[in-house]
């Protein structure tokens, strides 16, 4: 199914501002924003910190009980330790030329905003505990401040040269997380087989569509030039407004898909405006990962 065109109104696409130093100061300010303290995940498994005592069981093994408590009565009781065990989060940041655009005064592109939001999140994931890493990193997930940086400068580092993306399939570990954001407006196949393919091997996730309000609102008016951010599609209109129910209904029909491709992958998915608060979308995620632990 082809799409529309991402409308193009600034000629060329402008290039991500900064680098790595002025992600890493612009999510570590979203991430300071949510008061999240770093909790364990409430349940009996691998770790370190004391959860509760519950009474011996047959088939418990006695190196498993607890025999200073024990002593205390006739019951023999197992020591449990809270469940700590680090799941890997596997990110997948759409960085096409589409993702460059930027309509009207929102503050960041749609690059800009889904980097920080992925970054912000990997800082929390981080002071979790938790290993994540980029769909395109060959090394395993790793957790702390390093590999934040590393993070950061993958996605920094990977400027896709087409006018739309999808995710690329990668083999991963059964029982892992994945965090996918784009706007999700490229061919509809390529975007249905790369979340299937992860998906199916056991990954929770999340899809975060990432929009410009005038890709939301469409406002054009009058004679307008639509063109992709590459250039390779381009359509004149001479009265703009005459297409704004079509293409509204275009849009609708994409992320009615979405959600029903989440829904059927036990998925969850979310459009994020980039002139709303990166704050609430960063808390949903940092929810939904919770949630998926």
């Amino acid at each position: 199914m082809t799409i529309h065109p991402t409308i193009k109104l600034r000629g060329d696409a402008q290039a991500i501002s900064g680098g790595v130093p002025a992600l890493i100061a612009k999510a570590r300010h979203l991430a300071a924003t949510l008061s999240l303290g770093v909790h364990g995940r409430r349940r009996s498994g691998l770790g370190e910190e004391f959860w509760q005592y519950r009474q011996a069981d047959v088939g418990d093994s006695a190196r498993d009980i607890d025999w200073r408590r024990s002593a205390q009565g006739d019951q023999y009781f197992i020591r449990q330790t809270e469940w700590q065990t680090a799941q890997a989060v596997h990110f997948w940041v759409d960085q096409s030329a589409s993702m460059q655009f930027r309509g009207g005064h929102p503050a960041q592109s749609k690059s800009e905003r889904a980097n920080t939001l992925a970054v912000a999140i990997a800082m929390l994931l981080a002071k979790g505990g938790e290993r994540f890493a980029h769909l395109s990193d060959l090394e395993r997930p790793k957790s702390g401040e390093a590999q934040v940086n590393r993070f950061a400068a993958q996605i920094l580092d990977r400027n896709d040269e087409a006018d739309y993306g999808a995710p690329t399939n990668k083999a991963i570990a059964k029982g892992s997380r994945a965090i996918f954001l784009s706007d999700f407006l490229g061919d509809w196949d390529d975007i249905v087989d790369g979340i299937s393919r992860i998906a199916d091997q056991d990954v929770q996730g999340a899809l975060v569509q990432v929009l410009d309000p005038q890709e939301l609102a469409f406002p054009f008016k009058g004679r307008t030039i639509f063109k992709s951010m590459l250039g390779s599609l381009s359509f004149e209109a001479r009265r703009a407004n005459g297409l704004r129910d079509a293409y509204l209904e275009r849009l609708a029909e994409r992320q009615e898909k979405l959600k029903t491709l989440a829904r059927r992958t036990g998925w969850r998915f979310s459009v994020h405006q980039t002139d709303n608060s990166a704050q609430n979308a960063l808390l949903w995620l940092y929810t939904i990962m919770q949630e998926a632990a």
